[in-house]
């Protein structure tokens, strides 16, 4: 499997989760860091360790950065991301709640732009939905469908140009996934054309709190 995984809760909170992230990195395409909404004020010492361990067992790294849908300040945006890569060694960045319609997308090139400059190996864009075309164009990878398992289930519809990238530049993050049919979400993000998926068993307000098993091998 080729996963996306954003674990949103602290290593103190839920250490055992975070070890069986670890022990499953060679199977994760990246894994996203979020100490507090973001990187926080300060380095946090629990987060510099985990961020060791996965590295050290080969997963890339991609630092948590809210865009509020192109509101935020892109200084605050490259700032968010300076600190990732300084404290936690971030390969790159996973850029939320980011603009999908044609009007915010030139601003979205500059800042991916400085980002680059500013040394983000990896960028993943995430408007939870299909966006303008030239978005997935500017990203390593792009979050075409952030929802609920009933809506990718009843209500998915795949534009055209996305038959024209490489599955490798597209992800699906699918959560209310009963966790018998997490291998099915799994095949279904494969068979519409996304080779990045990161389905999870967990609810909002925060569907990423924890850990699936089944993503990782390991039981409850």
């Amino acid at each position: 499997m080729n996963l996306l995984i954003p674990l949103y809760v602290h290593p103190a909170e839920d250490p055992g989760a975070w070890h069986r992230l670890i022990t499953a990195a060679p199977r994760t395409y990246g894994v996203v860091l979020n100490p507090a909404s973001g990187p926080g004020a300060a380095p946090d010492p629990a987060f510099t360790a985990a961020a060791g361990a996965l590295r050290a067992a080969g997963a890339r790294l991609l630092g948590y950065v809210d865009t509020d849908y192109g509101v935020r300040d892109p200084a605050d945006i490259t700032e968010d991301v300076r600190r990732h890569r300084e404290w936690y060694a971030a390969d790159g960045c996973f850029l939320d709640r980011v603009t999908a319609t044609a009007d915010g997308l030139p601003g979205c090139r500059r800042l991916v732009r400085a980002l680059r400059r500013l040394g983000a190996g990896t960028v993943v864009l995430n408007p939870g939905v299909h966006p303008a075309p030239g978005y997935a164009r500017l990203a390593d990878l792009t979050v075409t469908f952030e929802g609920a398992w009933s809506t990718y289930v009843s209500a998915f519809s795949r534009p055209a140009w996305t038959a024209r990238l490489p599955p490798e530049r597209l992800c699906h993050l699918v959560y209310g996934v009963p966790e018998a049919l997490v291998p099915l979400a799994v095949r279904t993000a494969h068979e519409r054309g996304a080779a990045v998926c990161g389905p999870v068993t967990g609810e909002p307000p925060n569907p990423w709190a924890q850990l699936t098993p089944a993503l990782t091998g390991a039981e409850r």
